[in-house]
């Protein structure tokens, strides 16, 4: 079963395996204790490794969160029209 991550404890291993590999340690030793494949270092870093890319994910996930917001209140708004439209012409 694949193990999830939050973007904010991607960071944080990513930030520490940074440090560890800043210090000396060789790749194997630092993915086998952040529990993690060389593959998945990889795509880390490339998704994460920035502070730009960081911020830009997190902004992007509070986007999504407000549009996802947006949406459901437009729908109820469009359902509130709809219904009223409905009993201005009798048809209830």
């Amino acid at each position: 079963m694949a193990r999830r991550h939050t973007p904010e404890q991607v960071i944080a291993k990513v930030r520490l395996g940074q440090k560890m590999l800043n210090d000396g340690r060789p790749m194997v030793e630092v993915i086998k204790e952040l529990q993690i494949t060389e593959a998945t270092w990889y795509r880390w870093l490339n998704q994460y490794g920035s502070e730009k890319n960081a911020e830009a994910s997190r902004r992007t996930r509070e986007l999504e969160k407000e549009n996802a917001r947006l949406k459901r209140l437009l729908a109820e708004k469009e359902l509130a029209i709809d219904i009223l439209n409905e009993v201005a012409k009798g048809k209830f």
